[in-house]
């Protein structure tokens, strides 16, 4: 077991959760909410249970009779082509990666499987700013949108080609989750239910390959949680049919395990989901979250991942190895690690120096790296909160009261007064302040 250091109920300070109407559009189509705080510590000497996989032709019978030439998503010489290429954008290599995927564009200019790769790396390159960069926004949607043209062509054609409502219903998706992040609700909503429009007309492909278990398997597992969570999006979910978690999460499994393209997609959603509040499962998506990290050692969205679990369920070494590493490499402008990723990282090493190191200097020079990464992406919740107060505590063990009331000063304004830290501010501000702060 790994030790909690002896201080504050340790709690991960991380982004608030994504809005409500982002969720219910964005989670079980494409994207998740930043997982809630784990509370239970890694028993390293204890191996965890791989989660159930589910039989491809249990979740739909396979057609038997459909015509399949020409189908890119079956084809084994694409896949051996394009190996390194899926491993390069999950790697943040961004440049080798759509090197071939413009390749495949030059043979195949009227399939939609080489615009929505590059779509897909596009998404990639928004990922490590929370989604909330907008500087690769038009040549995302771009991508989607030619891929749903060449898709929708396909599928006019012959509406047994379940490839083209794949590409179809991945492309819609990943289009409403950007739409509402960008809180565009109305074509976050349109392009959310033709998601599912297409989601279950290529279900009849199932049985064909683990790639159509990946979206069958978020909206299982989704369905159910958005109709319980927010009754009043029932009637988007009206027209499909129910869903089912525990085989939503295997059919996840299954592409994690099986799929090619949405593989690592599909571990992604795994870890996320096995570490959310609904499902509570921290030690097996840390184990989850250690895996990408390890595959995909250049991705800063999978490291900023394993820190934050590793720093929440108390594994310090680990936290303190990747979260150097982080700011090592943000130091050297390597591609998606940002100013994101660069508070987390800060913060732990911080919260460590602090309390395990009994460094108070090394503490407050991560803890003000923190606070700039946080105000660089107008991020003064969560992580600037704890860090100003954590920064407010040291300076008043140093008795230098001008600096701890304005640390404190800060938490009182941006914490919610449930919190431990505001009550800590007040307390302070309100016995050497000559300010008075309401409550």
């Amino acid at each position: 077991m790994k030790r909690r250091l002896n201080s504050r109920p340790l709690r991960s300070p991380g982004r608030a959760a994504f809005t409500t109407l982002r969720l219910a559009l964005g989670l079980f189509l494409l994207a998740l909410a930043a997982p809630a705080g784990w509370a239970q510590r890694l028993d390293t000497a204890r191996a965890v249970p791989p989660p159930a996989t589910v039989a491809l032709d249990s979740v739909a019978v396979a057609p038997q009779a459909l015509d399949t030439k020409g189908w890119l998503l079956l084809n084994p010489d694409i896949k051996t082509e394009l190996d390194g290429a899926v491993h390069n954008l999950y790697n943040f290599q961004f440049d080798k990666a759509e090197r071939q995927f413009r390749s495949l564009r030059r043979r195949y200019p009227q399939h939609p499987m080489p615009y929505f790769l590059l779509g897909l790396s596009t998404w990639w390159k928004i990922m490590p700013s929370n989604a909330q960069s907008t500087q690769y926004d038009r040549v995302f949607f771009s991508y989607l949108d030619t891929a749903i043209v060449k898709a929708q062509r396909l599928y006019d054609a012959d509406h047994q080609n379940y490839e083209a409502t794949f590409f179809l219903a991945a492309a819609y998706g990943f289009d409403a989750r950007l739409h509402a992040e960008r809180n565009d609700w109305r074509k976050a909503t349109m392009s959310s239910k033709r998601s599912l429009t297409y989601l279950q007309k290529s279900r009849a492909a199932n049985g064909l390959s683990p790639e159509f278990a990946f979206g069958e398997g978020l909206f299982n597992y989704y369905a159910v949680w958005i109709a319980d969570e927010y009754p009043w999006l029932r009637p988007v979910l009206l027209f499909f049919p129910k869903g089912n978690q525990q085989q939503g999460l295997a059919q996840l499994n299954t592409a994690a395990q099986q799929g090619f393209y949405t593989g690592t997609e599909a571990r992604y959603f795994q870890m996320r989901i096995l570490g959310s509040a609904r499902e509570h499962r921290p030690a097996e998506s840390l184990v989850a979250a250690r895996s990408l990290a390890r595959d995909f050692p250049d991705n800063a969205c999978f490291a900023r991942s394993y820190a934050t679990q590793a720093f929440a369920q108390g594994d310090f070494a680990a936290c303190e190895q990747i979260s150097r590493d982080i700011l090592e490499k943000l130091n050297q402008g390597r591609a998606g690690y940002e100013a994101t990723s660069g508070r987390v990282a800060a913060y732990h090493l911080g919260y460590l120096m602090q309390t395990r190191d009994h460094d108070p200097v090394q503490a407050a020079d991560y803890y003000r790296r923190c606070l700039v990464f946080c105000e660089t992406v107008q991020a003064t919740t969560g992580y600037y909160v704890f860090a100003n107060a954590a920064l407010g505590r040291l300076s008043a063990q140093q008795q230098d009261v001008a600096a701890a009331c304005r640390y404190y000063a800060v938490v009182v304004e941006k914490a919610g007064k449930h919190e431990a830290c505001y009550r800590e501010a007040r307390a302070y501000l309100s016995h050497y302040s000559p300010l008075k702060h309401p409550s």
